[in-house]
This record gives C-alpha cells, structure tokens and sequence, in this order.
C-alpha cells in the first residue's frame, strides 16, 4: 500500500488500519506522496470506483473459502452450510478495513503508472 508511481512513499497516514482509534480515520491519506509529490485524488468521485474492487475482492475471499470449507470439512443439508455462513461473514467482517485500503491502492494503481 504504497504509492502507485515511487513505490517508497506511504499512502495511508496510519499504516496499520486496525491501529486506527476510529473507523473514521481508516482513509487518512496524505494529499501527495511525500516521496514523488503524486497527488492520490486524481479528480472529484475517484474513489467510488473502489466499491466495485472491494465487491471483488470479498467475493474472491467467499469463493475461496467456500471451496476450503467443502474440501476440509463437507457441505450437508445440516448445519455445516449455516455455520459457513456465519464463519464467512465473521472473516469478511474482520477483513473489511483491510479490503477496502486493498481495493484503494489496487484502484489508484491502474491509473498511475510506476516510474
């Protein structure tokens, strides 16, 4: 999660996005790269193409333990479907603020090119 074009330079103020003391801060960024002066909002509304990466990402991550669960432990008509269910929305829970700096970065680096 450093800067698309330098790759030295932080793009998050707080590196760790569980450290933060709200969930407010989650998106903290500087406005330029520290390193190269890359400005990280491009235009006004960039980022909400980010809803649609996070999307992918989560569905990616539901799929692959969908597949681990069927293989390790079996998919039933009893409970083991339900209790998928509730051990995948736990993950995706936990994961979110990870996901969603993930699908920032991944964003902002299909449209700045590393130098």
């Amino acid at each position: 999660m450093k800067c698309p074009r330098c790759r030295r330079g932080p793009m998050f103020k707080h590196s760790n996005p569980y450290k933060s003391l709200s969930l407010s801060h989650i998106f903290d960024m500087p406005e330029r790269c520290p390193e190269c002066n890359q400005r990280y909002d491009l235009e006004q509304g960039f980022w909400y193409g980010t809803g649609y990466v996070s999307y992918a990402l989560a569905v990616a991550l539901s799929v692959s333990t969908f597949v681990a669960w069927w293989v390790l432990i079996g998919i039933s008509t009893e409970m083991h479907l339900l209790y998928w269910l509730v051990a995948n929305a736990l993950f995706l829970f936990i994961l979110q603020p990870l996901l969603m700096r993930l699908s920032r970065s991944l964003w902002i680096s299909w449209f700045v090119k590393f130098d």
